[in-house]
């Protein structure tokens, strides 16, 4: 299996530097499952080629069994897999390119860190979904596809057409786009995997989808083939992907934004404030914070003797780590520091751990949502968890114009929504009469 990575530059030759790969050496890396060569067939000033070449060894794939599943008798030494673009490929990425695809470069970081003129041609894949797969697959990334589909055999036409062809990708991105777009999509446009799928495939999914995958229009198709259709791992894959549009990155200029937008008046404040004094007032024991971010509202209960048991709950892991670390909790007490738990999880999805908190919080989180999710959070917070008490907060749209904002602007770049006091209003009537609770309204 063979794999070019082309950049286009004037000072092309620096692919060397990007790689980590001398141009003027041909290199060999040893794998589990193969040797992986590394060489340069084009070096110009301006155009510069490195082929990574995979060489499997079959004796090794057989005695260990790897990237094979039972079928006909012989298909332990029958198969495509040393020559088809694969897991293994992916894996070789992953160890001869590792330093790219985490996107650093000691010597050329600023060019690391540039969108560059890329062509990658992966000489053979296998696509059971043919062509329309690929597009589906590389086409929303922005990639330029050129396809050269191969028959089977030409003397055999009823042998049929073939799954096989060649795949070249042209786009403008950052070198570690790239890898990480093939260290994903290679293994699912295989559809299968030469080692044993568990929670750590899980993570390097996130890792290696993040900033792309949970845009992806097929993320579900690539999670289901990624993780081998595991259900747990896929369920656990999609909902921490389902809302990663709002909590790791495309939140962050938003978030200030909105905090700029609301700091004269400290609305946040007001509202955190208010929400503490009402949990102090019902005497609630145990709270589950949901969407917690930072853990403002947690460092608010916690300065209190009540309520004794708090947990906070947010679908971002590097927010959690924030809160971790804002809270300080490595210089708690141990009684303080049994009160808080966090955990990484969505409000859009039943979660055992929750069972039992008699008061639930949802500060600016609902227009975080999409609109066609709302009915599934509902369900999951009224009907599952069932707290004695809920406190929702969100922001009304019409008080907007007083930050000098048109009436079509939203308050925060991720806000799915802004509800008026009127359709607030009316949701949380639905709900309560649906799932057997009185509600009342207030304005902060």
């Amino acid at each position: 299996m063979l794999l070019t990575l082309t950049l286009n530059h004037p000072d092309a030759p620096d692919l060397g530097y990007l790689l980590h790969k001398h141009p003027d050496r041909v290199q060999q890396h040893r794998l589990p499952y193969g040797t992986a060569h590394v060489f340069y067939p084009e070096v110009t000033p301006t155009r510069c080629t490195a082929a990574l070449l995979m060489e499997l060894d079959p004796v090794e794939l057989v005695r260990t069994r790897k990237g094979v599943q039972e079928g006909f008798p012989l298909e332990q030494y029958v198969n495509d897999r040393p020559y088809v673009a694969s897991s293994m490929l992916s894996g070789a990425i992953s160890d001869v390119f590792g330093t790219a695809l985490n996107g650093r470069s000691k010597e050329r970081q600023a060019l690391a860190d540039t969108p560059l003129n890329w062509e990658a041609h992966l000489a053979v894949v296998a696509s059971r979904g043919g062509a329309p797969m690929l597009s589906r697959l590389f086409e929303p990334l922005g990639y330029q596809m050129e396809l050269t589909h191969h028959p089977l055999d030409t003397q055999f036409p009823e042998w049929g057409a073939g799954p096989y062809y060649s795949l070249t990708l042209r786009h403008t991105l950052r070198l570690s786009e790239l890898l990480s777009h093939l260290y994903v999509l290679l293994p699912v446009l295989d559809n299968a995997k030469h080692y044993w799928v568990g929670t750590d495939e899980l993570q390097k999914l996130l890792e290696k989808g993040e900033g792309w995958l949970a845009q992806h229009p097929d993320k579900k198709l690539i999670t289901e083939r990624y993780l081998r259709f595991k259900p747990s791992l896929t369920r656990a894959a999609l909902q921490a992907l389902c809302e990663e549009d709002d909590p790791e990155s495309v939140d962050i200029e938003g978030t200030r934004h909105e905090a700029q937008l609301e700091a004269p008046l400290s609305l946040n404040q007001t509202r955190l404030q208010r929400i503490a004094e009402y949990l102090k007032q019902q005497a609630v024991q145990s709270v589950v914070d949901l969407g917690c971010g930072e853990g403002k509202l947690l460092k608010l209960l916690m300065a209190q003797r009540q309520p004794h048991t708090l947990i906070g709950v947010d679908i971002s892991q590097r927010t959690l780590e924030a809160a971790h670390r804002k809270l300080r909790i490595e210089q708690m007490s141990p009684q303080q520091r049994q009160r808080l738990t966090l955990l990484h999880g969505s409000l859009l999805y039943r979660d055992p751990r929750l069972q039992g908190c008699e008061a639930a919080v949802a500060i600016e989180v609902i227009e975080h949502i999409e609109p066609y999710h709302v009915e599934l959070m509902a369900r999951q917070l009224f009907g599952e968890l069932q707290p004695r008490l809920v406190l929702v907060s969100t922001p009304n749209r019409e008080y907007n114009v007083l930050f000098g904002m048109n009436p079509q602007q939203m308050r925060h770049s991720d806000h799915r929504f802004e509800w008026t006091r009127q359709e607030f209003q009316a949701w949380g009537q639905q709900c309560a009469q649906r799932w057997g609770y009185s509600v009342t309204f207030e304005g902060i």
